[in-house]
């Protein structure tokens, strides 16, 4: 039985929580956050602890960080140290050195470290990923996700804003898609971002987005923006394009941009080649709670047998150093050589 200890409650955090609740493999020991939190009811009688430290006092087997993005590295680091294991939610840090810094300690230690990219226990984002790498390179990468966001959801972002830009946050995902599918380095970054709220702080953008070039001469371009000023017009876009063809995912039912499930629904695929089109249909995809079941389910797995991440953490540094790169071009002015 895998002992846990979750550390932040907000929506990722509770959904992981539920997650270890309901796997017989698990058993919580405690839950961390700073402030009161409503919770749902079968995490109603979990022992709440107001800091980090208490909770490691417990000695959990894993912890769960699903905290703001600049405490992910040192909480990481720290839950290791004590002879923990790790999931932590996206990105793994905000800068690549922190990030480094995290899997070096993973690996002196050797405690699993698995971070949060939800996409790659999705059934329908893996068949796009094969469907696309079956065309062949160079590829064109088109992909955004944009959040008209509103009240509390908005506050949410401005408070994820303090510390990293939506194009970093929900970047590294769509990053990592492009990096599965095409297998090359990456080689140079373009950005490009827009201030579009008066509430955020001067030095941060809730619009951007970036141009990633790889050295088997594929191109990329990936744009996030958050808060109430937002389109819903062309809010998700997923497209692959190779000299055989492209690989699409289809406009779908997938409600407001906002909605958390409609950020990882597909439902169909489009394959088009320059001799016909196939439509792949998807469908009983999982859920937001689904996917977190199965990455935490993961987690135990990649425990119980010894699992080797070291692909893994080299994937998770390598979209985050793309996205930070972009991040660095749009408050420079200049493209930036990886």
């Amino acid at each position: 039985m895998i002992r846990a200890l979750i550390v932040g409650l907000g929506t990722m955090g509770q959904s992981h929580a539920l997650a270890l609740h309901n796997h017989p493999g698990a058993q919580i020991v405690g839950l961390v956050n700073r402030s009161p939190r409503d919770l749902p009811g079968a995490l109603a009688d979990y022992p709440r602890l107001e800091t980090f430290e208490a909770g490691l006092a417990l000695n959990p087997d894993l912890v769960v960080i699903a905290t703001y993005s600049d405490s992910h590295a040192d909480l990481a680091i720290r839950a290791m140290q004590a002879g923990a294991h790790v999931f932590v939610e996206k990105p793994l840090a905000t800068t690549v050195a922190d990030a480094e810094r995290v899997v070096a300690v993973a690996t002196a230690t050797g405690r699993k470290l698995v971070v949060g990219y939800i996409l790659r226990h999705h059934p329908s984002w893996i068949r796009l990923i094969s469907e696309a790498r079956r065309l062949g390179p160079p590829y064109v990468f088109r992909m955004n996700l944009n959040q008209q966001s509103t009240g509390p959801a908005w506050d949410t972002h401005k408070a994820l804003m303090q510390t990293t830009s939506p194009l970093v946050d929900c970047g590294v995902h769509y990053v990592d898609v492009m990096c599965q599918i095409t297998d090359a380095a990456p080689v140079r970054v373009h950005g490009i971002g827009l201030r579009l709220s008066e509430e955020l702080a001067p030095d941060m953008y809730n619009y951007g987005q970036l141009q990633v070039f790889f050295a088997d001469g594929s191109v990329g371009w990936y744009e996030a923006g958050w808060g109430p000023m937002m389109s819903e017009t062309a809010f998700f876009v997923k497209d692959v394009i190779s000299p055989n063809g492209a690989v699409s995912i289809l406009d779908a039912d997938k409600g407001a941009s906002a909605d958390i499930d409609g950020h990882t629904r597909v439902g169909t695929i489009l394959v088009h080649r320059p001799q016909g089109d196939t439509r792949i249909e998807l469908a009983d995809e999982p859920g937001h709670q689904a996917l977190c079941d199965a990455e935490q389910a993961h987690v135990l797995h990649a425990i119980a047998t010894d699992l080797d991440l070291t692909r893994h953490m080299h994937d998770a540094v390598q979209s985050l150093r793309i996205c930070l790169a972009a991040d660095q071009s749009i408050r420079t002015g200049r493209p930036v050589t990886l």
